[in-house]
């Protein structure tokens, strides 16, 4: 699977953007909605590839039914990664 195929947008919410705001040395935490069949495996691989000097440490997913527009999945960064340029502007 491509890895923008697997990435459908990123979610911009309150709850998500204060996971963006975290103090130094902590880890970053992106949320994004994603393709239903993909595992954590494939989403972890597909956010490294769109967004290079990314890493990946942890993947949280949720299944959220009835409301669509609220399904996503978390995504943490390590801490010596670099931020998404994406989300930059919006913090």
């Amino acid at each position: 699977m491509n890895p923008k195929d697997i990435i459908i947008r990123p979610i911009i919410t309150e709850k998500s953007m204060a996971g963006m705001q975290v103090a130094e040395g902590e880890s970053i935490k992106y949320t994004f909605e994603v393709d239903k069949k993909a595992n954590k495996i494939e989403i972890a691989k597909a956010v490294e590839a769109c967004f290079p000097g990314v890493k990946v440490i942890k993947v949280n997913t949720m299944h959220v039914r009835g409301r669509h527009r609220r399904q996503g999945r978390y995504v943490t960064l390590s801490p010596d990664s670099k931020p998404i340029e994406f989300f930059e502007g919006l913090i």
